[in-house]
């Protein structure tokens, strides 16, 4: 599934996935916050069709 991430940066980057809200993630490096955003995205999708 592909996922729509914005990014922005603090000091550290911000990686949220648009059509998920709520999902977010934070990494010290644009590739580490991307990654875990979208495992992240994985996890709640997952869950959702869990129930």
């Amino acid at each position: 599934m592909n996922y729509t991430i914005e990014l922005e940066r603090d000091g550290r980057w911000i990686a949220e996935v648009i059509n998920l809200p709520g999902v977010l993630a934070y990494g010290s490096t644009r590739e580490e916050a991307i990654a875990k955003a979208q495992a992240l995205a994985l996890r709640v999708e997952a869950e959702s069709v869990k129930g």
